[in-house]
């Protein structure tokens, strides 16, 4: 018969060497998990589920981010895709609603304007300008009329960014645009890690007659290193849940109008 106080400290020296791992590495997988610590899947899903409760874990799809700086890092479009996925689906489709037949439209990268792409495939009557590769790929062989600007692409978001990208931009006219943020906060507007991304990301508001920003309540009080708006440029939030304190003072303050994605059934 297992000691059940052993196999207890036996699982806790587990987590804390998980922990530790987390913070030197940033994120781990389950079967770096598995393979490292000789446990099964389960278990290892059970020390995240735990560990998510006590520390600044974020889980996502396949694993764990570390989360104990509370600041945006720069991730991979994978990882972040399996983020706060169900709310990103809901946040996309009340996007979607907002959308009519004949509008010229802007996305911005990001996982959740991806899932807004995906449910335009079946659109018709709609003009969609990104910089996003991913996402004009997603719209090849639809109905949807896509333009993309030029530039470089950053391999984390998929973005294409720089002078000629920004130089295209110039020339365009945008009904809606989306913008997909890192952080969104009273005192920073909305920000994000990259640099390039944040000059792309003004240059289509510029040329935007309503910028919607796109979030969900992770995003809430986080301020990344580059500015992309302040809110007094902002038009419309879209976002999971309710805003409360500062940020929904400033909303009201600056006229914006929030949009709240639908409930789950």
């Amino acid at each position: 018969m297992i000691d059940s106080n052993v196999s207890g400290s036996k699982g806790q020296r587990r987590r804390e060497a998980i922990l530790q791992l987390l913070k030197q590495q940033g994120r781990i997988t389950i079967q770096e998990l598995v393979e490292r610590f000789d446990c099964s899947e389960a278990t290892a899903r059970r020390d995240l589920e735990q560990m998510e409760a006590a520390f600044p874990i974020i889980r996502t799809i396949g694993g764990a981010m570390y989360d104990g700086m509370n600041t945006v890092r720069d991730t991979a479009f994978a990882e972040r895709e399996g983020l706060s996925y169900l709310e990103k689906e809901r946040i996309a489709a009340k996007a979607a609603s907002l959308i009519e037949e004949g509008d010229v439209i802007g996305l911005s990268g990001g996982t959740t304007n991806y899932l807004l792409a995906k449910l335009l495939k079946l659109r018709s009557g709609i003009t969609v300008v990104t910089n996003a590769v991913n996402i004009a790929m997603e719209l090849a062989g639809s109905s949807v009329q896509v333009v993309v600007t030029g530039g470089i692409m950053r391999h984390n978001s998929f973005e294409l960014c720089g002078p000629l990208g920004e130089g295209m931009v110039a020339h365009l006219n945008i009904g809606k645009m989306f913008i997909g943020v890192d952080g969104v906060s009273a005192a920073g507007g909305i920000t994000t890690y990259s640099e390039q991304e944040a000059q792309i990301a003004k240059a289509l508001i510029k040329r935007s007659h309503t910028t919607f920003a796109v979030f969900d309540q992770t995003k809430v009080g986080k301020t990344s290193l580059f500015s992309i708006a302040a809110l007094s440029e902002l038009q419309a939030f879209i976002t999971d849940l309710p805003l409360t304190g500062d940020l929904a003072d400033e909303a009201e303050q600056h006229h914006i109008v929030v949009h709240v994605a639908d409930k789950p059934e």
